[in-house]
């Protein structure tokens, strides 16, 4: 039932504007076409269970995208010994004898919650072509488009407990986003643009009622039902599934989950008062609320200028807002079935540049896995003295996703034809980091 003050808060301007954007940033509806591929979705397999000793636990995931390239030296692979350190000062941490950079201060006293995953390479330097596989094991092609990790997910366990919030959800994703791929666009991530506005366009005047919202989304829905029958075309009924469901979320009190204002302000502090924090906060709460995978993208690491002077500001953001959400998760007894990814497209070139920064390095990058059955307290992998190669334990991003996979419980074996007629697996062959687990 929708009450008279959420239906003032929802006229047809503002729903249709909510709607459209929506569509528009995930769905890509307004480029459809009788070419449209995403029309002949199959499945090559029944679905297997998940073989990962451990793994399944997980029911949610955080995940964090430091967008830019983060510096493994100058976060949680320092090399305190060598000439391309630079200025951070290193500290150890809560496992002993692993150092981190002095910028994650109150991470390094939360590593025996963390597993990090120091040997992540790739062959891929360019910033979006990167970004795009690791979100999707995937490298990006014209010919097709894959789907990210959180709708993979909802295509092999389903919605989530609350039916009226989307599966997945994106925050302060400014950079392109893969969403739903080749599966229908109804499974495609919601966009939340700010943490602190949350979900936008839900505010119209108070002269809309009950009955005026019935009458105008039945006359819309008249109107479509024609463009329905002369164009029946899959991607038509996936708009339209999505067009319904926007719609009961914002004539919904799940909508509530989105709101920052309801949490303590003492909470909003202690994860920061900036996007990225606020943003891990918005995580935690949709997590609550029973939304399965969500994607915070943390901006602003591509330091080719001033690497130590960015990283002061940088650093104490990640440090703070990653370890609130540890100790936020724990407290409320969340850790153990919510996975928290920290990850970045690759690393940075351990020399210095003539302006202070680091270049791009494709060669060596460092990740952090916590909770969802993750055990803490462990490195896994190992570069060179240099931070500039692997030496033992090479994972790709096909691995590291495919380790994502297995906690939640995906088949990773289980293959989905294409439009195309060519069959992907979750994390196209990769090996999950099975030892991680315990």
């Amino acid at each position: 039932m929708i009450t008279r003050q959420e239906a003032g808060r929802l006229n047809d301007s503002s729903r249709r504007a909510f709607v459209t954007n929506a569509a528009k940033s995930c769905l890509g509806v307004s480029a459809l076409s009788a070419a449209d591929p995403l029309s002949s979705v199959t499945h090559a397999a029944e679905r297997a269970p998940a073989v990962v000793p451990g793994g399944g636990k997980a029911k949610a995931v955080i995940y964090v995208m430091n967008a830019g390239a983060m510096s493994q030296l100058d976060s949680f692979d320092p090399k305190p010994d060598s000439d391309v350190q630079g200025n951070a000062d290193v500290i150890g941490t809560a496992i002993p004898g692993v150092q981190v950079s002095g910028y994650f201060p109150e991470s390094a006293k939360r590593l025996d919650r963390v597993a990090v995953v120091r040997s992540l390479t790739t062959t891929t330097g360019a910033h979006d072509q990167a970004r795009y596989l690791m979100r999707t094991s995937y490298r990006e092609i014209a010919s097709i488009r894959h789907p990210s990790m959180g709708v993979w997910a909802e295509r092999f366990l389903g919605k989530g407990r609350a039916k009226d919030l989307p599966a997945s959800v994106t925050v302060s994703a400014a950079n392109r986003h893969p969403g739903a791929g080749f599966l229908p666009t109804s499974f495609s991530p919601l966009p939340v643009g700010d943490p602190d506005r949350g979900v936008e366009n839900t505010s119209p005047p108070e002269y809309v009622t009950d009955d005026s919202l019935r009458r105008r989304l039945t006359l819309i829905d008249k109107f479509d039902q024609g463009f329905r029958e002369q164009f029946p075309h899959p991607s038509v009924s996936a708009y339209s599934t999505f067009y319904d469901e926007a719609v009961k979320l914002m004539s919904g009190g799940d909508l509530a989950a989105f709101d920052l204002e309801k949490e303590p302000a003492a909470i909003r502090d202690a994860y920061g008062r900036n996007k990225l924090g606020q943003g891990l906060l918005l995580a935690r709460r949709l997590v609550q609320a029973g939304v399965r995978f969500i994607e915070v993208e943390n901006n602003g690491w591509d330091m080719h200028f001033d690497v130590d002077g960015r990283m002061r500001e940088k650093g104490p953001e990640l440090d703070q807002g990653f370890a609130a959400l540890l100790d936020d998760l724990q407290s409320q007894g969340m850790l153990d079935d919510t996975l928290v990814v920290v990850t970045t497209e690759f690393g940075r070139k351990p020399g210095i540049n003539d302006r202070a920064g680091r270049d791009h390095h494709p060669g060596a990058f460092s990740s952090l896995l916590a909770g969802g059955g993750i055990r803490g307290g462990q490195v896994f992998g190992e570069t060179d003295k240099e931070a500039r190669s692997v030496e033992d334990g090479l994972v790709t991003p096909q691995d590291f996703n495919a380790t994502i996979a297995a906690a939640l419980g995906l088949p990773l074996s289980e293959e989905i034809i294409s439009p195309s007629g060519r069959p992907f697996t979750v994390t196209d062959a990769g090996e999950p980091l099975s030892h991680l687990f315990g």
